[in-house]
């Protein structure tokens, strides 16, 4: 019989959520919403996907797109402030030094 889910137990048995309130894989370090960001950034299938991070079953990948389907508003809200931090970490980290002197020519 299975337990009824609480705030900290989510009704996916391959998931869990840690302590910052993020869904994780179980028994593994991947947010859910990592796994996401390579479905969309990629357009992989849950084989490819299971082909590119073999340490994840597929049971546990397509609970994964199972859950961002149920919860699409809120994880697509976090993949936005992903998006618009990582751009504002590269508007001030400046000019990568090393791209200037790969862009030089040599004489």
């Amino acid at each position: 019989m299975s337990q009824p889910a609480t705030a900290t137990t989510p009704t996916y048995p391959h998931l869990s959520i840690n302590a910052g309130g993020a869904p994780l894989i179980a028994g593994t370090t991947m947010k859910v919403v990592e796994l996401v960001m390579a479905h969309q950034a990629h357009g992989w299938s849950p084989e490819e996907l299971h082909f590119q991070f073999p340490h994840l079953s597929l049971g546990q990948i397509h609970a994964a797109l199972g859950y961002y389907w149920d919860h699409k508003d809120e994880l697509d809200a976090d993949i936005d402030r992903r998006a618009k931090y990582a751009e504002q970490a590269r508007r001030e980290a400046g000019p990568s030094a090393i791209k200037a002197k790969l862009g030089r020519t040599s004489p």
